[in-house]
């Protein structure tokens, strides 16, 4: 199984860019929190978050097919790679998310980065973000525009969840990260 220790030295061999690491962060709290809500290990489901751009960097333009092979060879376990690889479905593959895990990752990548956004506009940060300031920003399609939408109430409908629960929960999980994440807030600084 996958360890977060793991993650990050196999992610740091690639991955480079400040804010590329900083969404493998965002992705892994939120995992996190996905798997505390459905009771799973929490540090494995932070691990396969923080892993799951490993090419993105060097091979933007081929994302994912940089992956498998090279993760497998290795030693990351094949349920992890899967799992990575399923966040491209429908986009750059067609590995369906089938898991509670594998669902949360294809949901929380493109979630996370309008969180993101939300809190680093607001002069508290993340730390009094709430759900239905979230939902307006979300509605609204021009902010944070390269957040895919459509792809998120897919991850959701896939979860069986509403798209407010889900944020509730991954905000939770970056909030408690969030100086390390940047997102203490434009007032705190």
């Amino acid at each position: 199984m996958l360890t977060l220790e793991r993650a990050r030295e196999l992610n740091g061999t690639m991955v480079t860019e400040d804010h590329l690491i900083l969404h493998a962060m965002n992705v892994s709290y939120a995992m996190g929190a996905m798997a505390e809500h459905f009771g799973a290990d929490k540090e494995h489901w932070e691990a396969v978050g923080f892993l799951h751009d490993y090419d993105y960097e060097k091979y933007p333009e081929e994302h994912l097919q940089h992956t498998e092979k090279e993760l497998l060879a290795e030693g990351v376990d094949p349920e992890d790679v899967r799992a990575i690889m399923s966040h491209g479905y429908g986009i750059l593959n067609d590995v369906e998310p089938v898991t509670d895990m594998e669902k949360s990752l294809f949901t929380v990548d493109e979630l996370t980065g309008i969180i993101q956004a939300c809190a680093r506009m607001r002069p508290n940060g993340i730390s009094d973000l709430e759900v239905k300031s979230f939902m307006k920003k979300f509605k609204d399609k021009r902010f944070a525009a390269k957040c895919d939408r459509a792809l998120i109430n897919q991850g959701c409908e896939m979860l069986g969840m509403d798209v407010k629960d889900v944020a509730a929960i991954c905000i939770e999980g970056m909030r408690a990260h969030a100086e390390e994440l940047g997102l203490t807030g434009t007032g705190a600084e």
